[in-house]
């Protein structure tokens, strides 16, 4: 591989819009070498071996920048929203929230608790942060990790006082209340995306898509196939009943189903949504609009209390080649065609493969701290150095792009439903080392 000597010199300039927000002159020293250790070569990206292979700064020159130095993330964070939205943001940007779990043991380090990891596919000792990530023509640049406290957590204030977890985060959150908060800040940053992607994890929550729909947000997310539907055109009537006192409240002319059963005997197609490395991706879809069945809830005859029908909304039912089946619901206009619906629920695979490189090459969860802004600092400057490099690998397919000709390259610049294999290759695939 080609020896790339430019880069340290390309991180300072490109970080100058970051350090802007960093006033102690020692900090700005910091924050370079941070960044610049988490991209070099090594496997570990701990303070420790970072400041042993950079030579430049001590373990404790590091290690109080990120755990213990009093500076504000936010104007950092600003940054981060800003240059992620000039790389990738618009109209045809997808909003992806997931979360990525970090195996860790010890009972003093913040958030960890036996709870599922998606990365061991078990229950483990982990942190697990809510993860949101901004990506267009398959190109990601994650933009927010916030950690998730678990009961055993939010039960003890001495536990949490002791790890250093701010007053005001010392509250009973769920995944779905920490994504619209984190959504609401890249909004606040006028970060520019045209739908909301999750999966059934926070597609399950009603009240997390009545959020995403109060804010005016297209959105694609996963449920549960046991998710109860009405069809679309319930309706809401009086029962006639030949004795007691007449209804007061309007009940649906339907019953709710299992969203399974009601796309068992519709049509299936089959539907490709992009190329990948082995030829194009293809599935079996079949799309129906229906009444999700999370509004009010209301006693129904002898059915007991049942939620009433909410919004009108796509059900989207997938089966895979492996005989594995998903489903989904979408707010995505009444006219979207089916390769649009597939094509906006599958962008959300993209992130995965952020949280992968954040990982194995970046040291995402490498961090030996046990404090909430230690770990929180530690995950911002991951999410920096990925967008650093991002930039660079957009840059370089750009001037590959423009070697093809202007139509060509105004494709590209137009929407990401394009051929987008060779942007792909170069910033979505595997982060190279730049030593």
């Amino acid at each position: 591989m080609t020896v790339d000597d430019g880069w340290r010199s390309d991180l300072e300039r490109w970080l100058e819009p970051f350090l802007a927000g960093l006033s102690h002159p020692s900090r700005r020293r910091m924050c370079p070498q941070y960044i610049a250790g988490l991209i070099g070569p090594g496997d570990r990206k701990s303070v420790q071996p970072m400041a042993a292979r950079a030579g430049e700064a001590g373990y404790d020159q590091l290690h109080h920048f990120v755990a213990a130095g009093i500076w504000d993330s936010a104007p950092l964070e600003s940054a981060l929203l800003n240059e992620a939205d000039r790389l990738v943001g618009g109209a045809c940007a997808f909003l992806v929230i997931d979360d990525t779990a970090m195996p860790k043991k010890g009972y003093h380090s913040v958030g960890v608790a036996p709870q599922y990891a998606s990365s061991l596919g078990k229950n483990a000792n982990c942190q697990t942060l809510v993860s949101v990530t901004l990506a267009s023509r398959e190109v990601p640049v994650m933009v927010g990790l916030r950690l998730f406290l678990p009961e055993s957590w939010t039960g003890d204030p001495e536990r949490m006082t002791r790890a250093k977890v701010p007053v005001e985060r010392q509250v009973v959150l769920t995944k779905p209340e920490i994504a619209i908060e984190e959504i609401d800040r890249v909004r606040a940053a006028g970060v520019r995306f045209g739908c909301v992607l999750a999966d059934a994890g926070y597609g399950m929550s009603a009240p997390f898509r009545q959020a995403l729909s109060e804010r005016g947000l297209s959105w694609a997310v996963g449920i549960p196939g046991r998710q109860k539907v009405y069809p679309a055109d319930v309706a809401m009537i009086f029962p006639i009943s030949g004795h007691g006192r007449p209804r007061q409240h309007h009940i649906p002319d339907a019953k709710s189903v299992a969203a399974e059963k009601l796309l068992a005997g519709q049509q299936w197609k089959r539907v490709s949504w992009r190329r990948g490395t082995k030829g194009r991706l293809a599935a079996r879809f079949a799309a129906l609009r229906v009444r999700v069945a999370d509004g009010p809830t209301q006693r129904i005859r002898d059915m007991g209390n049942q939620h009433l029908p909410g919004e009108e909304v796509w059900l989207v039912g997938e089966h895979r080649s492996t005989g594995e089946r998903k489903y989904y619901l979408s707010n995505l206009p009444a006219d979207a065609t089916i390769k649009t619906l597939a094509g906006a629920i599958k962008a959300r695979w993209i992130c995965e493969q952020a949280h992968q490189q954040l990982k194995e090459e970046l040291g995402l969860d490498h961090f030996e701290g046990r404090s909430w802004t230690g770990l929180h600092r530690h995950a911002l400057m991951t999410m920096i150095a990925y967008a650093f490099l991002q930039s660079r690998r957009l840059t370089a397919a750009g001037r590959k792009k423009k070697s093809l000709g202007s139509a060509a390259a105004t494709e590209h610049a137009r929407c990401p439903t394009g051929d987008p294999q060779r942007l792909r290759k170069t910033a979505a695939g595997t982060l190279p080392s730049l030593q």
